[in-house]
């Protein structure tokens, strides 16, 4: 008779070392799968009864992936039909897109040789469209309801960037731009906002993005941060008559191309000295200063500090407790990460919509997390910046 529970005091004398929580879900776990399977025999495990709905028939064993680790479970079996618990069916959203995108890479035939290899490692075998179909289907219908839901309230606060990805199209494989965008509202609380995906990063493009926010409600903006994209800050003028913040640490980047390796050091010194000012006008009389310095050595570092001091140092204009996540686009690298680990497991993907399927859950994920988390800004200054004293939180899609 296999014994299907412990004594919690025997669980807690194991020792230090043992893992109580992965333990205590192992336990769990099969209890439930314990109790799921009497009700469905209509008997307990060694229980004799006549008539009765079914009968075990042993156990296979199977991996549960959690967050506290591995465990193995011993799952029932029946003479009639199967059993498999409800709670390890469903995925996490991002994970479902994920086999899905791998899915249709596969049916379509251009999965690499490690998409093959993913195939195999899921259990995917004898895929059929019907079913990659229905998969991405249900995937679909919630990442659409999310990323066009209404957006309410002022969000004076805008980050914008993208990042790119491989697709095929009409027999080739392309480079697409994928574009997020993330605001804050006068609650302080951040939300991914919007997603986008085009093969261009033109002004037309970048003005339907920003359009199709202000579509669904947004409102209310008064600084957008990105990078030097193209066409960009002329979108954000024509929709928003915002002002543009250029993302300070690519700023530097490209600033820093300009020495050689030896002298970065010092560059990188001297250009920070901006941004230990005080206030805004200190901030731009050292960035002419060191502009000033650097004229003579590096002309072309000293003109492109000339041409881009209004935009680089826009965010010093608005509240000092909001500042230091006002300068740069550094909120979106996490994001940019996980998409990047993401998508480089695809490879090349299907088509666009694939895209957004994929990202579209990373995104759902990460907004449900932040929801949890505390206020991303403080409420000191936002009456500053606010059109309104007030702002209501969106809906979350759950």
């Amino acid at each position: 008779m296999a014994k299907t529970s412990i004594a919690l005091t025997e669980l807690t004398e194991k020792g230090p070392d043992v893992d109580l929580v992965r333990d205590m879900l192992h336990l769990a776990a099969q209890k439930l799968m314990e109790m799921d399977v009497e009700a469905l025999c209509g008997a307990a495990y060694g229980e004799r009864t006549v008539p009765r709905d079914n009968s075990r028939n042993g156990y296979r064993d199977r991996p549960w992936e959690t967050r506290a680790g591995a465990i193995d479970l011993r799952i029932p079996k029946l003479r009639k039909g199967s059993y498999f618990p409800d709670f390890l069916e469903p995925r996490r959203t991002a994970e479902k897109a994920l086999t899905a995108v791998i899915q249709e890479a596969y049916i379509q035939g251009i999965s690499t040789r490690s998409v093959d290899e993913l195939v195999k490692a899921l259990g995917m075998t004898g895929i059929s469209k019907s079913q990659v179909s229905r998969l991405c289907s249900e995937i679909d219908e919630r990442v659409q309801a999310f990323l066009n839901r209404p957006i309410e309230g002022d969000w004076p606060y805008l980050w914008i960037d993208a990042t790119y990805v491989k697709v095929r199209a009409s027999g080739r494989i392309v480079s697409v731009a994928v574009i997020l965008a993330v605001g804050v509202n006068t609650d302080g609380t951040r939300e991914l906002l919007g997603l986008a995906t085009g093969p261009s990063e033109a002004e037309p493009f970048w003005t339907e993005f920003l359009r199709s926010l202000t579509r669904r409600g947004l409102r209310g903006v008064k600084l957008v941060i990105s990078d030097s994209h193209v066409g960009l800050k002329a979108a954000i003028a024509k929709v928003f008559k915002a002002t543009w913040q250029r993302c300070r640490v690519h700023f530097m980047r490209n600033a820093l191309a300009h020495a050689g390796k030896g002298q970065r050091q010092m560059m990188l010194a001297l250009i920070n000295t901006v941004f230990a000012q005080e206030t805004a006008e200190a901030a731009h009389q050292q960035w002419r200063t060191v502009a000033d310095q650097l004229r003579e050595k590096f002309p072309k570092l000293s003109a492109m500090l000339d041409d881009s001091e209004e935009d680089v140092l826009a965010f010093m204009a608005f509240p000092k407790a909001h500042c230091k996540q006002l300068a740069s686009t550094n909120p979106l690298e996490r994001i940019n990460a996980e998409i990047k680990r993401r998508t480089n497991v695809v490879g090349i993907f299907p088509n666009e919509a694939a895209i957004v399927r994929l990202v579209g859950a990373l995104l759902l994920e990460q907004n449900d997390e932040w929801q949890l988390q505390r206020r991303y800004m403080q409420l000191e200054g936002m009456n500053a910046v606010s059109d309104n004293q007030r702002a209501r939180l969106s809906a979350v899609i759950s």
